[in-house]
């Protein structure tokens, strides 16, 4: 065979395999793809494969690079087609017809998202060799009819919905249900209407089969970006330069009688991922009738009309080879079979998808059988698919009514009734026992209360690190944010077919972001011994702690159950709006002297202890890093005018007052606003309150025998000189307290870098932090200029344009934010070797964005409580990639 061109480098274009013998090796998936490179690792071990060539990835990318095929190509399949002429002794075009299939194939399995063709070779004249090699005319006519109909809807464009339809006619004047029943006449006449019907749409059906291998070649190669695909890779992070083959094959039939049949087998369970063998065939099929449902398919097992019983050499065969590939190959096969008048060829084989609970039962169980290391294992399983062992998953069997989809914010199914604002969540769910939804235009921190009782969160607006999805990511709710098809009003939304009134039941899947018409079962998760002995591996495996962001101790022992190694993020400002502590902090806001700010204070000082207290205790042994007040006040305060003048009331000040207050703390930007640092600048009595809170808490549980380790966070810091301005009265107060007990402790003082000019100073900003907390949320929105809870509006279409590989708020954005961190860490540690750096924005628990960190060399990063396994196998699958590419 000729070489590529120098455009291209000196790669072959086709490769062969069939006889025995393979052109290449199985580890070439880059270049073949995964089904290319199996077909040729399966024919060198002597299974029975029909013979084919694929062409290349290569090809691919020449095609889309040039809009046209490479000069050699042609020479090259036409060898291609005379080797496997040879191996199965007919003609491609002649009177002893070859047929073959073409299929795509990409180096990651991507099930059903692009074309596929078979029987081609097919015409008038080889249709009729067909039968007397066949001896079947019926077989020979329906294998015509379903090549035209595949054909015309793959290359033509002419959707395969027509061509059902005339078959369907044709039952029904035949008076017949099954397309069996139609005799070789009957298919005859299809095939005449089938043409017509091409003709009418205005497309002609070649008669030439090389030309209908070109055309099919073309759809397949055109496949790989269609909508479907494009979609696919998207959620699989798959590169669109990656490419598809595309393998051209020798037909074998299992249409050819009782003595026939295709099938698609497991070596394992892929729902539940036990060691049996587990798949569906039919008798007298071709494959596309397994996947497409056309016939309810049968079980692989000894039942009865099980594959064992009425094939059973065939079984007999297939159940050896299952074996060996598992073997050969080291994990769960999904192999396709086809049985020719009892004959058994394995047209592919691959890595099975699987469920959550299956990957990792698989993983445990082919280490405990010695089939892969302990390492392999980690390697094996997604990170993202924990998600779905740690929340309630919809039952795959209920049917569902999709109204809208909007962002999978925060994973898990629930059902509830709607309500639309929390104070009717907390009167449902407190004195009605019931079960609801919020659903809100956006949610703020005056909806805590809500969101707490809720089973699941809904919002119209926002992004994956909106208010809503960050709060419900830490509490483990479902959450469906930026939905967008929604219109929220009073005490309804609407979507463009159904409106939802207050009371009305509605499923979210988290998961997905679907928002499902009324209530669905759904399935609760089970962390069993594999569970616990897989994450045992993955803590032996990694150098990056995983923290936890939580506010109560409840979050905190939920993360402990985890195996979180402290808290990363501790916010303080979410204690503040619980019901009972919520007219003190406003209180603080509205007074107008520094004298009645601190009495208010004085009333919320012993809650913030409590709360601390409750933390420290369940993190006993390991550091809670708590971040001092960040929002603006005005979040804290009532806008709505009877709110206003119940609030009045309770502080004894006139109406008018109250909003003129409110007035002055409104604010145009408050994202860049009085907020953070400023606060802790223009009202220190602030900052020093919550401090002794902290020290306090600390002080009365390190005397009780506790082992307490606060770390302090002071956010939003630009300059050097706001950070040692805080810090100083900071260390002020904790010495205060320590005189007051008796008693000190070690405690660090930090920062928050989110401000590309902290990132940008870090070295004069380190001389005056303990540690670095990357607040990766705010770092994105003042790096890229945009916001987070505003930004879901557009993004979607810069994604789907490619200007944007990933959404920033969702995967870290390496370039641009990244470049910031890795020159604040530099110079921060060039001033203090020894600096502790983490990150605690949402970023943490998000995969790709934890092998970043510790390709950064960072300590810690700190997520919501049910990300940290999630996160915990990101870091050791980051270690060890990182040791493979320095061994290799």
């Amino acid at each position: 065979m000729s070489q590529s061109n120098s455009e291209t480098g000196d790669s072959l274009w086709v490769f062969s395999f069939g006889s025995g013998k393979a052109q290449a090796t199985e580890d070439q998936k880059e270049l073949l793809g995964g089904k290319g490179a199996n077909l040729q690792g399966m024919t060198r071990l002597g299974l029975p494969v029909p013979p084919g060539f694929t062409l290349s990835t290569e090809v691919c990318r020449y095609f889309y690079a040039y809009q046209k095929y490479p000069q050699e190509l042609q020479a090259e399949v036409l060898e291609g087609l005379k080797q496997v002429e040879a191996s199965t002794g007919r003609t491609f075009g002649g009177s002893n017809p070859l047929l073959v299939s073409v299929r795509s194939g990409a180096r990651a399995s991507m099930p059903g998202m692009m074309d596929t063709v078979l029987n081609l070779g097919l015409n008038d004249l080889t249709v009729e060799g067909l039968i007397r090699q066949s001896s079947d005319a019926r077989f020979s006519y329906d294998s015509y009819r379903r090549f035209i109909a595949m054909y015309a809807d793959v290359v033509l464009g002419i959707h395969a919905s027509v061509f059902e339809s005339l078959l369907e006619e044709m039952k029904a004047s035949k008076g017949v249900v099954s397309d069996a029943e139609l005799g070789a006449l009957d298919l005859r006449g299809l095939i005449e209407q089938f043409k017509q019907t091409i003709r009418a749409h205005g497309a002609i059906f070649p008669e030439d089969p090389l030309k209908q291998l070109w055309g099919a070649i073309g759809a397949v190669l055109g496949s790989w970006m269609s909508p479907r695909a494009v979609v696919y890779r998207q959620l699989h992070k798959i590169p669109e330069e990656w490419g598809t083959a595309v393998t051209v094959q020798a037909m074998v039939f299992g249409n050819q009688g009782n003595d026939c049949a295709t099938g698609v087998a497991f070596t394992r369970d892929p729902s539940t991922g036990e060691r049996t063998f587990f798949g569906e065939f039919l008798i007298n099929a071709q494959g596309e009738d397994v996947v497409a449902g056309v016939r309810t398919p049968q079980k692989i097992d000894a039942s009865e009309g099980g594959l064992q019983q009425l094939l059973p050499a065939a079984y007999a065969q297939l159940w050896d080879i299952q074996q060996v590939l598992e073997k050969h190959y080291r994990d769960m096969q999904d192999i396709e079979f086809t049985i020719e008048k009892g004959k058994l060829y394995i047209l592919q084989t691959r890595h099975g998808k699987r469920t959550a609970a299956s990957a990792l039962k698989i993983a445990v169980d082919m280490v405990e059988e010695g089939l892969i290391t302990e390492h392999e294992a980690l390697l094996r399983v997604e990170p993202r698919q924990l998600d779905q062992l740690l929340h309630p998953r919809l039952d795959p069997s209920a049917s569902k009514t999709v109204i809208a989809t909007g962002l999978p914010a925060s994973p898990g199914a629930v059902s509830g009734q709607v309500v639309f604002d929390s104070e009717t969540a907390e009167k449902w769910v407190k004195q009605w026992k019931r079960s609801v939804i919020l659903v809100r235009l956006e949610t703020s921190p005056e909806d805590i209360h809500g969101m707490s009782l809720a089973r699941g969160i809904l919002t119209a607006r926002g992004g994956m690190t909106s208010h809503a999805a960050v709060v419900a990511r830490g509490m483990g709710l479902a959450c469906v944010s930026g939905c967008s098809q929604m219109k929220v009003q009073l005490k309804e939304f609407h979507t463009d077919a159904h409106v939802i009134r207050e009371g009305d039941w509605i499923t979210l899947d988290g998961s997905t972001g679907e928002v499902i018409l009324g209530k669905l079962p759904t399935l609760m998760p089970t962390l069993g011994e594999d569970f616990r002995k897989f994450m045992s591996w993955v803590d032996q495996t990694r150098s990056l702690e995983v923290r936890v962001n939580a506010d109560t101790g409840l979050d905190a022992r939920v993360a402990r159950s985890f195996g979180a190694q402290g808290v990363g993020l501790c916010r303080t400002e979410h204690m503040f709006f619980d019901v009972n502590r919520i007219d003190a902090v406003r209180e603080m806001i509205v007074a107008e002297t520094s004298q009645a700010r601190h009495l208010a204070l004085e009333k919320i000082l012993p809650m913030q202890k409590s709360d601390f207290q409750a933390i420290f205790q369940e993190m006993e042994g390991f550091p809670v890093t708590i971040r001092l007040l960040d929002p603006p006040l005005h979040e804290f305060i009532p806008h709505q005018l009877s709110e206003i003048e119940l609030l009045a009331s309770k502080l004894g000040i006139a109406v008018e007052q109250l909003q003129k207050k409110i007035q002055k703390l409104h604010e145009f930007n408050p994202m860049l606003g009085h907020r953070g640092c400023r606060l802790g600048v223009s009202y220190p009595e602030i900052y020093r309150t919550q401090v002794r809170a902290i020290f306090e808490a600390a002080c009365e549980l390190s005397q009780q025998g506790f082992k307490v380790q606060p770390e302090i966070m002071i956010p939003l810091v630009g300059d050097w000189r706001e950070l040692k301005f805080v810090r100083d009265y900071c260390v002020e107060e904790a010495d205060a307290v320590f005189k007051k007990y008796g008693h000190s402790m070690d405690y660090r003082i930090g920062t928050m870098i989110e401000l590309p000019r902290a990132a940008l100073t870090a070295s004069e900003i380190a001389q005056y932090a303990d540690f670095f907390s990357f607040g990766t949320n705010d770092l994105t929105q003042t790096t890229w200029g945009l916001s987070r809870d505003d930004s879901g509006s557009f993004l979607n279409a810069y994604l789907e344009a490619g200007i944007y590989e990933d959404d920033p708020f969702a995967t870290l954005d390496r370039v641009g934010v990244g470049r910031l961190m890795k020159l604040a860490i530099e110079e921060g540690r060039l001033k203090k070797p020894h600096l502790k750096i983490g990150l605690c924005g949402e970023h943490g628990g998000e995969p790709s964005s934890v092998e970043y960190c510790h390709e950064l060399h960072l300590d810690y990063v700190s997520c919501s409580p049910y990300r940290i396994p999630i996160a915990k196998l990101a870091a050791s699958q980051a270690y060890l990639r990182a040791q493979i590419k320095c061994k290799g």
